[in-house]
């Protein structure tokens, strides 16, 4: 009987003879024409693409999931021609997925949530793909985008790298009054130029500087190839623009016994008076300031001030030695000159230096040295630099980071005082999380002080909220019965504050903001009669109502979380 691998054997022998037939089937060139390879359909499709035969070249394109992903590439393109978007998508992600080193299916991935209004997901495509290559259309569309959502320093940092706004015209809306040289000189561009993050920047600096306008804008409108850059400007004259503009200005501070005289653009060459007078009984004060820029430059500033105090102070809480300060009076004049300089947009500095005479009744129950060093009447001589820097800038974010530096040496003419030094710093974060807007702004600022030397009593920092003082610790009130004294005082602090705001109304007069706080810090004294004690953790809530774009209006409530005490206080900031 034959065996089952003979009776196999002409079988074996039919199948090699199939496998043979097939594979020079495989080899011939009418099998090829059937299946065409990838370099034969990318030309086809490339062909129809080139005719504008979009469905035909989308069609010739499709294939295998293992294809080129040169042909998803140009599938892509296709189906984008004919506006079908999620197909589009898939066929240059599946391209990305295969080459993740070739930008442009991250482009084009932009391209698509650009047309679907998805201006974020457009921008993290578009800054990946610069990341594998700075490619000129990439910079450009990407600054665009910036653009479309008002946000010109972002749009300038990509357009710039492309040589690109130049402008055709620059002007100012609404025409000022303020003198035509010292405006020109303000504004750091003109056309036909193009316009940088670093000209934007600065024109703003030596614009505040000038003193005379509200924060304003810059406008790009394309005009062809270029741009037309417009300046919106709220300009300050005399008393103000409006009578009703010049009483809120000149009242605001009425409910707490001060009014505000002022007076701008004298001249119309950016002079300025403004000033405080408090009749309060428990701390009288007439402040007055005369700026005016320097050698008619705008980036320099020449400050002349006066400042007269009659206050009444408690210091039952907060002074550790005697226990009888309670109805403590000082009475500080003090006069003094600054000059400020805008270097450019991201730094300046100023110097200056003040005389002052002091004097101090009702010492009722200070005998020891150590007490009277800081009561003692005397006159000083201070003088100071300050620099304030921009440290980081990152405009795709709308996220700033600043710092200032402070120094101060002095003298204080009194047996027991003599030479002094104080300095101080701050880091200030800013950041408005949304695109475009400031319908969310958050803000932590961390700021650090000493002196050494012994300094009388008026030079002491104080944390605490007090309309004399800007290191607010918002749940520690600055007075106890309308006299100062309530808060903490020393040579030696550290504070910092947290804050959101949300945009609730606003209806072109005024905006309502409301939002939470969190501030923590600490002050203390080499002598032992001040100071905090312990470390301070303040929390609530506050309001804010900006008028007209120039007042702003404070309602606090703070609580103090370790004395489980509550704070209400409102203010006018300008």
């Amino acid at each position: 009987m034959a065996s089952c691998a003979k009776l196999d054997a002409p079988r074996r022998a039919r199948g090699g003879k199939l496998i043979l037939l097939l594979l020079l089937a495989l080899r011939s060139p009418a099998f090829a024409q059937q299946i065409p390879s990838d370099a034969a359909r990318l030309a086809a499709a490339q062909k129809a693409f080139d005719s504008g035969l979009w469905g035909e070249a989308a069609k010739l394109s499709q294939g295998p999931q293992s294809q080129s992903p040169d042909l998803d590439f140009l599938r892509g393109l296709a189906l984008a021609r004919q506006q079908q978007w999620n197909e589009s998508r898939q066929a240059f992600a599946a391209g990305h997925l295969k080459n993740p080193s070739d930008p442009r299916f991250l482009v084009e991935l932009a391209g698509i949530d650009y047309k679907q209004n998805d201006f974020s997901s457009a921008k993290r495509n578009l800054r990946a793909a610069l990341r594998l290559d700075r490619d000129s259309y990439t910079l450009d569309f990407l600054g665009t985008i910036y653009f479309l959502q008002g946000n010109p320093e972002a749009a300038l940092k990509y357009w710039n790298a492309v040589d690109k706004p130049r402008l055709r015209n620059v002007a100012v809306q609404p025409p000022p009054r303020l003198d035509e040289k010292l405006l020109n000189s303000a504004v750091a561009f003109n056309a036909p130029q193009v316009l940088t993050g670093d000209a934007l920047l600065a024109t703003r600096a030596r614009i505040e500087n000038l003193g005379v306008f509200s924060p304003g804008r810059v406008e790009l409108t394309p005009a062809g190839e270029n741009f037309d850059a417009t300046l919106h400007l709220a300009e300050r004259n005399g008393w103000g623009d409006s009578k009703l503009e010049g009483a809120i200005a000149l009242l605001s501070g009425v409910p707490y016994q001060t009014v505000y005289p002022e007076i701008y653009n004298l001249g119309h060459r950016a002079i300025n008076f403004t000033s405080l007078l408090r009749w309060d009984s428990q701390k009288r004060r007439a402040f007055g300031v005369l700026s005016t820029p320097l050698f008619y430059n705008p980036a320099r500033r020449l400050q002349i001030h006066f400042d007269a105090r009659n206050e009444n102070w408690n210091l039952s809480r907060t002074f550790f030695g005697s226990p009888l300060l309670g109805d403590l009076n000082s009475r500080r004049i003090a006069g003094g000159v600054e000059l400020h300089s805008v270097v450019n947009g991201r730094w300046s500095w100023s110097t200056g230096m003040e005389v002052a005479s002091r004097s101090f009744r009702n010492l009722q129950g200070i005998n020891t040295d150590a007490e009277k060093v800081f009561f003692t009447d005397a006159n000083s001589f201070t003088y100071w630099l300050r620099a304030d820097r921009s440290l980081l800038r990152v405009p795709e974010h709308r996220f700033t980071l600043d710092s200032s530096a402070e120094g101060r040496i002095g003298r204080t003419f009194a047996q027991n005082l003599g030479a002094s030094g104080t300095a101080r710093g701050s880091l200030d974060a800013h950041w408005l999380p949304r695109a475009s807007g400031d319908d969310y702004e958050m803000r932590a600022r961390l700021r650090a002080g000493a002196t050494v030397g012994r300094v009388p009593f008026d030079d002491l920092f104080q944390l605490g909220v007090e309309r004399d003082n800007d290191l607010w610790l918002r749940g520690q009130a600055g007075t106890i019965g309308g006299r100062k004294g309530a808060a903490p005082l020393g040579r030696r602090y550290v504070l910092a504050n947290w804050e959101i705001d949300k945009n609730v109304y606003s209806n072109g007069l005024f905006t309502v903001k409301l939002g939470p706080f969190l501030d923590t810090g600490s002050i203390a004294d080499s002598s032992g009669l001040f100071g905090s004690r312990q470390w301070q953790w303040d929390t609530g809530a506050q309001c804010k109502v900006r008028v007209l774009g120039n007042i702003t209006v404070v309602l606090i409530y703070g609580r103090d979380l370790r004395g489980a005490r509550n704070v209400f206080y409102g203010t006018a900031l300008r």
